[in-house]
């Protein structure tokens, strides 16, 4: 071997030992999924995810399609098939219904809610969203039994923390969630017997804020208030991050 390729091997040995020294040492599951809310897609999590991966978490985001609480919970338990090993489970918004019922899943050892819903068994999302209705209300059906935000106000109501071109963005790129899925009620809830943590954005104007605490309250999850609005998982990215690997840290 000529000295160029012993100094070559040396080198690699070098830098691979300085690669483990520095790795994030990590406890808990190394497993996450996210899962989205209604009106918007998987997209939205990518600040989150950024940050998380490069933690050297496995990251995996649900597409679910908003059409039957009952697909998007099997659209959410098909990526869960897919993980090797135990899974810290995210929903915002709506998501927290999904991962309300596909948390049971038994590789699915903690439960994150960012501003979101988390509905005891038997109760649906319309029926939680109208105990305590949110401080807008631009919600509008179609014709075809689907619901989206009124463009022109999805920006004040979802996400006034974003900025302009990607909340007008958001507004025109909209997923429409169906009616049915916000009437249907969840079969379990999987925060009885698994621990949970939850995220309130104290400037919500599409969830009450207020009613995330009762829910979070009801269910015995470790709260965190952080100033945002019902897009924080976008504009507080870090903050939502932090969170979510403190619930894996915390969980064995």
């Amino acid at each position: 071997m000529s000295i160029f390729n012993k100094a070559a091997v040396g080198l690699t040995a070098v830098l691979l030992s300085s690669a483990a020294a520095t790795a994030p040492a990590l406890s808990g599951p190394r497993n996450i999924v996210l899962v989205h809310g209604a009106l918007v897609d998987g997209s939205g999590w990518r600040g989150v995810y950024d940050i998380l991966t490069r933690d050297g978490y496995n990251v995996s985001i649900v597409q679910q399609p908003l059409t039957s609480l009952d697909q998007d919970v099997a659209a959410t338990k098909s990526v869960l098939d897919q993980q090797d090993g135990d899974v810290v489970l995210v929903g915002h918004s709506y998501g927290g219904t999904i991962i309300t019922a596909a948390g049971d899943d038994p590789k699915v050892k903690a439960l994150v809610y960012v501003a979101a819903l988390q509905p005891e068994k038997g109760e649906s999302t319309a029926q939680l969203l109208q105990s305590m209705p949110a401080p807008t209300n631009d919600i509008r059906p179609t014709k075809d039994g689907f619901l989206l935000i009124d463009r022109e106000k999805f920006a004040a109501d979802f996400g006034a923390d974003l900025p302009k071109d990607q909340a007008e963005f958001m507004a025109r790129s909209q997923m429409p969630v169906a009616v049915a899925a916000t009437n249907s009620q969840v079969p379990v809830a999987a925060w009885h017997d698994k621990p949970s943590y939850g995220i309130v954005a104290r400037n919500d104007k599409t969830i009450n804020p207020d009613l995330e605490r009762w829910m979070y309250k009801r269910a015995g999850s470790t709260v965190t208030e952080v100033e945002g609005s019902h897009a924080i998982y976008i504009s507080q990215a870090a903050a939502v991050a932090k969170i979510i690997e403190e619930a894996v840290k915390a969980t064995k």
